[in-house]
């Protein structure tokens, strides 16, 4: 177990470094704008949301273990961002759809497919299948559907990029101390469901897109120190926590 936790510290820490510095170069162009030593055709392409997508991608590769979100917000603000750039003759929608399918296309190629025991679209796992607790799932242009049966679930991660999830934990146990679920979502969902005693954190950040606990009736937790944590990104898309 010790290897796993050590993967999921440095994720955090990494995070807060990148941000840091990009939080540090804002601070600084800020000013140059702000005192008259930043053009305004510069300052036009800095501040604008498509940096911002971009900016978000550059701390999803440092931050996250998989490269697949940040990769695809980067290209997404990389192609709306040539207009501000160079004096295009044709519509840049033209080149969105081509470059995000060669984008995806490469990471598809030069990624090492994830281990994943839940290739038909309903699966039952076994203490065999669950890989120590962990789920690792990534849709891209597709969807699945999973159900994790009487195991300890200790979290993971989801990437959904143009597709969704939908992971069922009702049969699950929720892992002692503080448990930690990635979810990644660009033109995608992800629904969870779960009991409904389960002490969840939502830790998310929202560009167009929202995530949300829906649980009509959340019970008391019978071990109030057993904690799900959900952070990660959703862009252009959304997910929600649900129980039945």
């Amino acid at each position: 177990m010790e290897p796993n936790k050590t993967r999921h510290d440095n994720g955090p820490q990494m995070k807060k470094y990148i941000l840091g510095v990009i939080i540090i170069a804002a601070g600084f162009l800020l000013l140059l704008s702000n005192t008259g030593f930043l053009p305004y055709e510069v300052r036009h392409i800095l501040f604008s949301w498509q940096m911002l997508l971009i900016g978000i991608g550059i701390i999803s590769l440092f931050s996250s273990e998989s490269r697949t979100p940040g990769t695809i917000l980067i290209l997404i603000g990389g192609v709306f961002i040539l207009p501000r750039i160079f004096d295009l003759s044709f519509n840049v929608m033209h080149l969105f759809w081509p470059v995000i399918l060669i984008g995806i296309g490469v990471l598809i190629l030069t990624k090492r497919l994830p281990r994943r025991p839940w290739q038909s679209r309903v699966h039952q796992l076994n203490n065999q299948s669950f890989e120590e607790g962990f789920i690792h799932e990534e849709n891209i242009f597709s969807g699945g559907k999973q159900r994790v049966m009487h195991q300890v679930f200790r979290g993971g991660h989801i990437n959904c990029v143009f597709g969704g999830s939908e992971v069922d934990l009702t049969q699950a146990s929720l892992a002692d101390g503080v448990s930690e679920l990635e979810i990644n979502t660009i033109f995608g969902g992800v629904t969870l469901i779960v009991p409904s005693d389960w002490r969840i954190q939502l830790k998310m950040t929202s560009i167009m897109g929202g995530f949300s606990d829906k649980r009509s009736y959340v019970k008391e937790s019978p071990d109030p120190t057993r904690i799900l944590i959900i952070k990660g990104s959703t862009i252009f898309g959304g997910g929600e926590i649900k129980s039945y």
